[in-house]
């Protein structure tokens, strides 16, 4: 369909609590689905929540296969996620790199949950019911914080672990799309 202007931090729409999908198998949806695929894809993005592109709705999108932005990460299968919840499986938490598409060009060191269960729905309705861990445990919960009006930079216990990527990981900023393109 489109490749869709990410919202940046600062715009009121990304402190909302989402709303809930109420109906499935619909041309809306399916085009907010496609619109969200074709921007994430775009932009290189391991995720996207329909928040960012301007939509106050509980859908989230994720999977990453080889991304030049997260080079060492395992895969994460490509999911379609409708009004999502997340039980923690595990308390312990670890501490990694996040960037988001509508933080561009920024990277901060954010602690999360290692094993979680998520659940929800698919584009038709259908149940989803997955534990994750490692990687894709925290693309899932910094997805869902989308939801609820949280952006990474929130969640950082230490504003010396927040900065500019090109300064953090030169390397890594040298293989990648250029800044706007950060997820």
């Amino acid at each position: 369909m489109a490749v869709i202007e990410t919202l940046k931090m600062g715009h009121p729409l990304l402190n909302q609590v989402a709303r809930p999908v109420e109906h499935f198998s619909t041309q809306e949806l399916d085009a907010l689905i496609q619109d969200m695929l074709d921007t994430m894809a775009a932009l290189n993005g391991a995720g996207l929540a329909a928040p960012q592109i301007g939509v106050s709705l509980r859908v989230v999108i994720f999977g990453v296969e080889a991304n030049p932005r997260y080079p060492e990460v395992e895969a994460v299968p490509m999911t379609v996620l409708i009004n999502p919840q997340i039980t923690v499986l595990d308390e312990r938490q670890e501490e990694g790199w996040e960037g988001c598409l509508s933080v561009p060009g920024m990277r901060g060191l954010v602690s999360r949950y290692v094993r979680i269960r998520y659940q929800g729905f698919d584009p038709q309705g259908r149940s989803i019911d997955r534990e994750a861990s490692g990687f894709h445990a925290r693309v899932v919960q910094h997805e869902v914080d989308h939801l609820d009006g949280i952006l990474y930079p929130q969640r950082i216990a230490d504003l010396r672990d927040f900065g500019y990527e090109s300064v953090l990981f030169p390397e890594l900023t040298e293989a990648t799309e250029p800044p706007e393109a950060r997820e």
